[in-house]
């Protein structure tokens, strides 16, 4: 165990600054493909050992499995939607579904049961996991519009990467800044410094996905490495191809 918890730190850690060095590189570019690919092993890894300490020193499970489940359903399906259709993508993709579909499922009736004990550590846990129940209810809510529509045009395939990476980062830089807080000195915590590396993540993710919603969009899309699928391939030179909605 002193072995998974030493590989959930390190990873963590990594797929952290490399989840920042992808934010806030030019996106498309080499430097941001590496850092996100840097992202997604750290972010797995992490998500790994983290669940399997949950399960075995038996530290709030509900809440860590969550997190872990999450973020990682966050993370493999924000990576096969920039990724070219393959039937190991398509699988991937449905794992993704069911894990967030495990987390909305389980973490609303025992959010709302730790609420409702009056027990002050259930309860403090039982926010979270309220909202990581909501986050995967839109998650599995996307899937189902994404696999209705088929396929997806480059602009929301473009806003679905970019706000579940975004968001698997908010959750990853929430749990070391926040939630290690006790590793840093007593003056940074009390001085409220480290909710900013986390309030910067969803910022910057407003600000992208507003991005995306301008005519900036296709200039984006066009630069970023996102495979055009045949049945979009199909329409380029007829009635251009009606792009779905972000999911």
């Amino acid at each position: 165990m002193p072995t998974a918890y030493a590989i959930h730190i390190l990873s963590g850690s990594l797929g952290v600054v490399a989840g920042y060095v992808a934010l806030y590189s030019t996106k498309g570019a080499p430097l941001h493909r590496r850092a996100g690919m840097a992202f997604v092993y750290g972010m797995l890894t992490m998500c790994a050992t983290g669940i399997l300490m949950a399960l075995v020193r038996q530290k709030a499970p509900p809440l860590n499995l969550s997190a872990a489940l999450l973020t990682a359903s966050l993370v493999i399906s924000g990576l096969t939607t920039v990724q070219r259709p393959s039937r190991i993508t398509r699988r991937l993709d449905l794992a993704a579904t069911g894990m967030s579909l495990l987390v909305a499922v389980a973490g609303l009736p025992l959010g709302m049961s730790g609420i409702a004990s009056g027990d002050r550590v259930r309860a403090a846990q039982g926010y979270p996991l309220i909202f990581f129940a909501i986050v995967a209810l839109a998650m599995a809510a996307g899937d189902w519009r994404r696999r209705r529509a088929q396929t997806l045009g480059p602009a929301a395939r473009l806003r679905r990467h970019l706000w579940r990476m975004s968001f698997a980062l908010f959750v990853a830089a929430g749990s070391f800044f926040l939630g290690q807080a006790r590793i840093f000195p007593r003056a940074v915590r009390g001085s409220g410094l480290l909710a900013l590396p986390v309030l910067a993540v969803i910022a910057t993710m407003i600000w992208w996905l507003w991005r995306a919603r301008t005519r900036v969009c296709e200039t984006l899309a066009g630069t970023w490495p996102i495979p055009v699928p045949p049945e979009a391939r199909a329409h380029r030179h007829g009635p251009p191809a009606r792009s779905s909605p972000a999911s």
